[in-house]
């Protein structure tokens, strides 16, 4: 019998060291995957400026990859049942490790975002799938370390990735953001292959839902494409916005009636029937997004307001994975312990309450006060991540574990890019809006302006002067603004998990592709 005929409920897990070597290497493939989805957002302004772009359109390199990952995420399940979990997640790394070396190479920002969505393509399937291999060879009583060790991996990247993007394009170039990949996927996928072919799933020839596919890629590129070029083309005053907007809407729609008629659907959205799994969709998306929205707008505002080099924004924003480390292994284990909803809100409203407390910054704070807030705000991340997907993946029947897996990726992760796009757009629009009352209040009786000359600086300096302190506290104010907004949308999540009945059973995410 061949390793891709092996069912591999029958073989026993790894042990000792293999378990060990194996879980690093599974481990560092969803480090790497979910790493690329922040790793430029302390870079935009480095690559915008080497490829001869403005810093608005560099956030296409971050929207790309994450919309390109969110599309192949529900498609996962399919592929790993019709070819194999083990070669899927193989092949997937390679084709990312691919991808990096394309994107390092690009020598303007159309091909950069080109490379970045088959980069995308490639990452979508390696995070569920990391999680379904790693409770593969973890022993059942061990199934908490895997749960941790996967959920820090996932939380812990995120904010490694501004520290990395940083200190690489700040001392050496910004294409080896993405090259640094390389290595790490080939490695991976080898030492996987070594170590996890007789762990291959039977293969199953499925139908793939070609027009539910082609209606998801529609909707979803429309709507994203939408959000990134309505603030640049003064939103519905431009035809072009108004065609992608009518085209996500009917799109969605066609998409929603195709896949809840369809026999074998991609997206199996009857699972959004079980009232535990839609609520906890709605936190999942609404908190991740949240989050992934200020993971953005931290750099971004340290870098153009604060004078932060692209190193110590990353810094600044890397102290969250400190306590988020530290709490994940705790966070796993009491989910299969106590009951979910009141960990989830805990955690989203702790997640909440820093964020409101952010609302107070001001340009004149140093660098702990501005990384204190956001070091303690790791210790909520783990409470809100682990908890809310088991409590998803608990509330639907066992055949649907699979279904549920990919559709609540899809939704965290399409969160977050939308969230990207929103974030840029209500910051810059904020800010213009602020500049423009700012500069009709500020120093109207002329008495600041007569200061500065009476002190040796001329008109046109004076003038400057006045005009970008109005811009620095336009910005500020902005800020200030969109954390309040994110604050809000925190608590809106945390608020939404209690419509989720009380869990009777804990996931066997093991099913989970």
């Amino acid at each position: 019998m061949s390793s891709s005929q092996v069912n591999d409920i029958s073989l026993p897990p790894l042990s000792g060291p293999m378990l060990i070597l194996a879980a690093l290497m599974i481990a560092a493939a969803n480090f790497v995957a979910v790493l690329d989805s922040t790793i430029a957002n302390v870079s935009v302004a480095t690559i915008s400026g080497a490829l001869g772009s403005s810093t608005s359109q560099g956030t296409y390199v971050i929207t790309s990859y994450a919309v390109a990952e969110a599309i192949t995420v529900p498609l996962t399940g399919w592929l790993a049942s019709r070819f194999g979990t083990v070669r899927v997640f193989i092949t997937a790394l390679i084709m990312f490790g691919l991808g990096s070396a394309l994107c390092g190479m690009a020598t303007s920002l159309t091909t950069l975002v080109l490379f970045r969505v088959f980069q995308g393509l490639a990452g979508g399937p390696l995070m569920p799938l990391s999680q379904t291999l790693l409770l593969r060879i973890f022993p059942k009583e061990k199934t908490a370390a895997a749960l941790g060790l996967w959920s820090m991996t996932t939380l812990l990247a995120p904010v490694m990735g501004p520290v990395l993007g940083g200190v690489i394009c700040d001392d050496y170039h910004w294409s080896y953001i993405f090259f640094i990949n390389v290595p790490v996927s080939l490695i991976c996928a080898y030492a996987g292959w070594m170590l996890l072919k007789r762990y291959e799933s039977e293969k199953i020839r499925m139908r793939i839902d070609t027009v539910g596919l082609v209606l998801l890629v529609i909707w979803v590129s429309a709507l994203q494409i939408m959000i990134d070029e309505g603030k640049d083309k003064d939103w519905f005053s431009s035809m072009e916005i108004r065609v992608l907007a009518v085209t996500a809407v009917i799109g969605f729609l066609a998409f929603l009636i195709w896949e809840l008629t369809e026999r074998n659907p991609i997206v199996d959205l009857r699972v959004f029937r079980h009232r535990g799994f839609g609520a906890s969709v709605v936190t999942m998306t609404l908190a991740f997004g949240a989050y992934f929205g200020a993971t953005v707008l931290t750099p971004l505002w340290l870098q153009n307001n604060m004078g932060y080099t692209a190193t110590w924004a990353g810094y600044a924003t890397a102290t969250t994975g400190i306590f988020a480390v530290v709490s994940a292994p705790l966070a796993a284990k009491l989910s299969t312990k106590f009951d979910g909803r009141w960990l989830v809100f805990a955690g989203v409203m702790w997640l909440g309450s820093v964020t409101l407390f952010r609302t107070h910054a001001n340009s004149d704070m140093d660098f702990w006060q501005v990384a204190l807030p956001l070091l303690l705000q790791g210790v909520g991340l783990p409470f809100f991540f682990v908890p809310t997907t088991s409590l998803g993946l608990s509330s639907v029947d066992e055949p649907e574990t699979a279904s549920a897996a990919g559709l609540m990726s899809f939704c965290r992760t399409f969160g977050g890019a939308i969230a990207t796009s929103v974030v840029n757009t209500l910051w810059e629009n904020k800010t213009k809006y602020n500049r423009a009352e700012l500069s009709g209040l500020v120093d109207q009786a002329g008495h600041y302006a007569a200061s500065l000359t009476g002190s040796g600086w001329s008109a046109h300096q004076a003038q400057a002067q006045i005009s970008n302190m109005v811009e620095s506290q336009a910005v500020m104010l902005a800020t200030n603004q969109l954390f309040f907004s994110i604050a809000c949308c925190f608590v809106v999540g945390a608020l939404a998990i209690w419509i989720a009945p009380k869990p009777t059973r804990v996931a066997d995410t093991s099913q989970a592709h």
